[in-house]
């Protein structure tokens, strides 16, 4: 289905806080991947043990529906829990060494096997979304990346997109913060902050179902959520946002800013 044109109108928002992986790079799927291997690993050995397997991770719908937008922990547990599996946070075996099957092993696994992926493959950022923030910072409004991941910096860099922004908070920030991770909204208010920016002037740009609550949450002026996939587009709609769209290129930024951008704290 084709997704109307909108405007985005710099007269009613002062800056544009967008979610990293899946809205500028398209690294949504290599978080994905990661993820499976890290999954179907952990419960291929719990099937050896017991004799019985659980669900393999289905990419299409637990990802989507419990993974992606949140911060590891939150989404290994949520993913976890659906298979009526909870893991020791962090312990040591028998031999006094890190033990592999606790919580904060799975974490690890996962972060290397996407960074694996990101030095072998590289990462791209949408040709579209590279456009838009261009206009973006034509036009003068202020601009962040937002991510529960901790690779967030090397992902934009690596994407040559880390130029185009002016705030960036991810999930290193969360962790020397104490950030509570999506559907709650400090993230996002964190970046609207750096940006002196109320909320209620600032777009937000999600492909996340958690990403589009914590926008509505947040108090922001604009939700725009992005279905690439067409599949996603009544939840976003249910969850807050004001618009949805398949890509940026449906995004039309209108209207200019008089003056100097907005100071970043």
């Amino acid at each position: 289905m084709t997704s109307p044109r909108t405007d985005l109108d710099l007269a009613t928002v002062d800056a544009v806080v967008l979610d990293t992986d899946g809205v500028i790079t398209d690294t949504a799927r290599t978080h994905a991947a990661a993820w499976k291997r890290a999954f179907d690993e952990l419960l291929d050995n719990r099937g050896a043990r017991s004799g019985t397997r659980p669900a393999p991770f289905d990419v299409e719908t637990d990802y989507l529906r419990l993974v992606d937008g949140r911060s590891r922990a939150d989404g290994a547990r949520a993913f976890l829990g659906s298979r009526g599996i909870v893991l020791p946070e962090h312990g040591r075996d028998g031999t006094g060494t890190a033990g592999t099957d606790t919580l904060e092993s799975l974490l690890e696994r996962k972060t290397g096997y996407f960074l694996d992926e990101v030095r072998t493959h590289g990462v791209r950022a949408f040709p579209t979304t590279v456009a838009f923030l261009h206009e973006l910072r034509h036009r003068q409004a202020g601009i962040a990346a937002v991510s529960a991941s901790r690779s967030c910096g090397p992902v934009l860099r690596a994407a040559g997109v880390d130029g185009l922004v002016d705030v960036r908070v991810d999930g290193l920030d969360a962790q020397r913060l104490g950030l509570a991770g999506k559907p709650d909204p400090a993230l996002f208010l964190e970046a609207a902050r750096r940006l002196a920016v109320p909320p209620a002037r600032c777009a937000l740009i999600e492909d996340a179902l958690v990403g589009v609550e914590a926008g509505r949450r947040g108090g922001f002026g604009l939700v725009i959520g992005v279905d690439r996939q067409g599949r996603l587009r009544r939840e976003m709609r249910e969850l807050g946002a004001h618009v949805v769209v398949a890509d940026l290129a449906d995004v039309a930024v209108v209207g200019r800013h008089r003056g100097t951008r907005h100071p970043v704290v």
